[in-house]
């Protein structure tokens, strides 16, 4: 028999002793039991399984015996396999191939019965701690579904299987990192998907080599497309398992990793990055309106301040109909100086929010946004069209869905003001000539970063810009690769 991977059951506690040491690790157990006449060791993490299901499973099994019945190495069952099987009939039992097998099944919850002899078996009877599922505070909508992903891999795979209920959904499980052996998914639709990403991505699992994925999908990100100090977004996170859903459907791929509530799709592209399921839980024109403004945020998020203060410098450019704008007051600090504190004020804010228990951050952002704005306006430290003009740019980048790529654009904003401070309206022009240049540079996964605006493709611009009626939606969008464009 394969999984014969011990020579005796007491070989095997020696082994196990040695692995996991004696006495060590409360969690670990190692617990002495009947399979009616055959004596088992039980090997399971206390913390991983389902303890009553097991319960349930061996009670019926044990009875009193005397000693002088008790079954030896000397007086063994002839074949013990068969006598197990026949008497412990569980459906999830399966047969490790080895010691480092049986001892990583262990580690991931399930629960090692070792017979006399040494034959080794698993039982599927995890049940990881952590959340139910529940609506992601980051991604909420006003009708839709409530669920969201959990820490567990188990429950995300079972929230995607109940939306897509097709044979052709795969779930390929990987055990990523050399010591922390993280359980990693790639799921895709088999008769849609791109074979050349697919393997782009099992290739790039194969170079990881790290002794763990301790911060599970950041870490994954920066492994699959080599990151670097890059600092825009290459996947898109999602924590609602209907996006992940739709995705698949269109043909990306997604990665669920064990222990992260967050699913990456990819490939994505900018415009990716600034959908949301808001816009599909809507009619088809108030999506589209929703979709256009959220645009028009990401672009001022990116280009107010710089615009502000270059015509608040140059007053002689402004024509009469935009008089109202520059700093009417007069003050000591120069209006570069002013827009950076002021803007790393805000950064200062966001973090201390971050950091403070939720039942003090609402009086703290009002401490800070109202009291301490006003003051520094009255003791002469901004001016007042400074706090107006940050405050509204803070507005638009919390209107951008994505965390990571709002967060991006507000260094980028930084470098326009920068080269605008140097150089006037060239520093200007040159800054968002780079920026814009480096954003359509990147190509993760060999899809430009840009697309369809950056190369042009008209027909699929339209429909990053207006939302369709599903009943015409019948296209996947041209950088999947997919097998077939058209949606059944």
């Amino acid at each position: 028999m394969t999984n014969k991977i011990f020579t005796s059951i007491d070989e095997a506690k020696k082994y196990l002793e040695g692995q996991f040491g004696k006495d060590e690790s409360f969690d670990f157990l190692m617990k002495e039991a009947f399979v009616r006449d055959l004596p088992v060791l039980l090997v399971y993490v206390s913390g991983l399984i389902d303890s009553n299901t097991l319960t349930i499973q061996l009670t019926p099994l044990f009875y009193e015996r005397e000693e002088s019945e008790m079954i030896t190495l000397d007086n063994r069952i002839e074949d013990e396999p068969d006598y197990f099987d026949e008497h412990f009939n569980f459906f999830g039992k399966s047969e490790p191939k080895d010691k480092e097998e049986f001892v990583l099944s262990v580690l991931s919850g399930t629960v090692g019965i070792i017979t006399l002899s040494g034959y080794a078996y698993t039982l599927e009877l995890r049940n990881y701690p952590g959340r139910s599922p529940e609506e992601p505070d980051n991604e909420k909508v006003i009708r839709g579904s409530r669920d969201g992903f959990a820490e567990n891999i188990i429950i995300n795979a079972g929230l995607i299987r109940r939306r897509i209920r097709s044979p052709q959904l795969r779930f390929n499980l990987h055990k990523l990192s050399d010591i922390g052996q993280t359980d990693v998914a790639i799921v895709y639709m088999n008769d849609i998907v791109n074979d050349k990403h697919l393997e782009w991505i099992k290739k790039r699992f194969e170079q990881i080599k790290h002794d763990g994925l301790t911060m599970t999908d950041k870490s994954l990100e920066e492994w699959l497309f080599k990151q670097r100090f890059h600092p825009m977004p290459f996947v898109r996170y999602s924590e609602r398992p209907d996006i992940i859903a739709a995705h698949l459907l269109e043909g990306h791929i997604a990665i669920v990793v064990d222990t992260s509530p967050s699913v990456i799709i990819v490939p994505v592209t900018m415009f990716h990055l600034l959908q949301h399921a808001e816009e599909y839980r809507q009619a088809p024109f108030i999506g589209t309106s929703v979709r256009l403004l959220r645009y028009i945020a990401a672009f001022l998020s990116l280009t107010l301040l710089p615009i502000w203060y270059l015509l608040a410098t140059n007053e002689y450019h402004v024509p009469e109909a935009l008089s109202f704008i520059g700093a009417k007051e007069d003050n000591h600090i120069p209006l570069f100086l002013q827009i950076i504190i002021a803007s790393l004020g805000l950064e200062y804010l966001r973090l201390a929010a971050i950091h403070t228990p939720t039942p003090l951050s609402t009086a703290m952002g009002l401490v800070a946004g109202v009291i301490i704005g006003q003051i520094a306006i009255e003791v002469g430290l901004f001016s007042s069209e400074v706090v107006l003009y940050t405050a509204v740019v803070a507005i638009f980048s919390f209107a951008i869905p994505t965390y990571e790529l709002s967060t991006a654009l507000k260094y980028f904003q930084f470098f326009i003001i920068i080269l605008t401070a140097l150089w006037g309206a060239n520093g200007f022009f040159i800054s968002l000539f780079i920026t814009l240049s480096y954003f359509c540079h990147l190509r993760p996964m060999n899809v430009p970063y840009m697309w369809p605006l950056i190369p042009f493709f008209p027909t699929a611009f339209a429909r990053v810009f207006i939302r369709f009626p599903m009943a015409d939606d019948a296209i996947r969008p041209y950088i999947v690769g997919a097998k077939s464009r058209k949606r059944a």
